[in-house]
């Protein structure tokens, strides 16, 4: 069994935040793999389900972030897992808006969430790191975390929740490079090659750039046109006059 934390703050007032960026991912990942109702137990919102054949429980603790760690530290215990059954989704301000990691213990960065975690279940869970930016100062990462997502976020954000659920099995499996890869082909798709290309076995007709109105380069203006000849008028001299003629 698997353990996916969604971090966050409970009620409708933070539920856009990009605070509860977790939150998001999770109710994405149940809404798109059949898991059961979210029902309020262990201090938090839970509900399970199957991803690549193996069961996986969704959690969202409802003690406000910075108490995350007491709900998890309950469905650890009762379940008796440990914390490489554990992975916990968050809100990242040192990655950009949109971008996505996996990271396998380390330190809490100051992130209030993670600190409570590191209290109760120690540093060795693995983690999603869920880029929203930083709001350029210290002191503004409070506010910053606890406002909605802007609406021109919102696409990205969209194709992040996507990616997610794409990408759970492979997330519960602990293949995070598969994971990443579902993410990226939502996050950023590769581009078609179609489009430019002529029709496959037909060659492009060539351009008749002399016969077109400004095909000449700038340093190569059309020459003008050969004046018209003059009309040859008969002679009709003698050959005496001819020759005095040529001598005057």
């Amino acid at each position: 069994m698997k353990l996916f934390v969604g971090l966050g703050n409970p009620g409708a007032k933070y539920a856009r935040n990009r605070h509860n960026i977790g939150f998001m991912a999770l109710d994405e990942i149940a809404s798109d793999h059949g898991f059961s109702p979210w029902k309020s137990k262990f201090q938090g919102q839970i509900c399970e389900g199957t991803l690549g054949g193996i069961k996986v429980l969704l959690l969202k603790p409802q003690t406000f972030m910075n108490l995350s760690g007491q709900s998890v530290g309950e469905v650890m215990r009762f379940y008796k897992l440990t914390s490489a059954d554990v992975t916990v989704l968050h809100d990242e301000l040192d990655l950009a808006p949109g971008k996505c990691r996996v990271k396998q213990g380390g330190g809490h960065a100051g992130h209030n969430g993670l600190r409570s975690l590191h209290s109760h279940i120690g540093a060795d869970y693995a983690r999603v790191r869920l880029g929203v930016g930083h709001p350029g100062h210290k002191d503004a990462v409070a506010g910053y975390v606890l406002r909605d997502f802007p609406k021109a976020d919102e696409a990205w954000l969209d194709d992040l929740l996507r990616g997610i659920s794409d990408g759970a099995a492979a997330l519960a499996a602990g293949d995070g490079g598969k994971f990443m890869n579902a993410v990226s082909l939502r996050v950023a798709p590769p581009r078609s090659s179609g489009g430019s290309k002529p029709p496959t076995g037909k060659k492009p007709a060539p351009q008749q750039d002399a016969q077109k109105p400004g095909s000449q380069h700038a340093s190569e203006p059309a020459a003008p046109p050969a004046p018209p000849k003059a009309a040859v008028e008969p002679d009709d001299r003698s050959a005496l006059e001819k020759l005095v003629d040529k001598f005057k």
